[in-house]
């Protein structure tokens, strides 16, 4: 848990989550990490979706990458290698994903963080490659 001094809204955070649909779980939270996958991660993804990509394609304009010239398959070759290997982008999607954590699923992540780290990059960058055509219609 966070210090009382750095308590977080956790009803209203909760309450901003798309439904995902996924399998019953159990009601602790620690019962494990795919669980969290499914309860927490998968639903903040969700909810970040439109500023996940938005990001993305800033860091996309940022490094001046030719990806509205390319076809489809570069495209996502370009975002994965991007998504791979620039670390301020992956640490930019990492705070847009914990930002939306309660107190008890950040106690949970500080515990799990280099497995749930890399669920949720894998997770973010199928969004990313999904949403291809979304990523390249915002760099206008």
């Amino acid at each position: 848990m966070l210090p009382d001094s750095a308590s977080r809204p956790d009803a209203p955070l909760l309450a901003l989550r798309p439904h995902v649909q996924i399998e019953p779980v159990p009601t602790e939270m620690t019962a494990s990490v795919g669980d969290f996958l499914h309860t927490t991660l998968r639903p903040v993804l969700k909810l970040q979706n439109a500023l996940l990509l938005t990001a993305v394609a800033d860091f996309v304009l940022d490094h001046h990458m030719p990806l509205t010239k390319a076809s489809l398959v570069d495209q996502q070759r370009q975002l994965a290698e991007l998504l791979g290997r620039n670390i301020k982008l992956r640490y930019t999607v990492l705070g847009l994903v914990t930002g939306q954590f309660t107190s008890e699923e950040y106690a949970f992540y500080r515990q799990h963080r280099p497995e749930l780290n890399r669920r949720l990059l894998e997770l973010a960058l199928r969004r990313v490659l999904d949403q291809t055509n979304e990523v390249v219609a915002l760099l206008g």
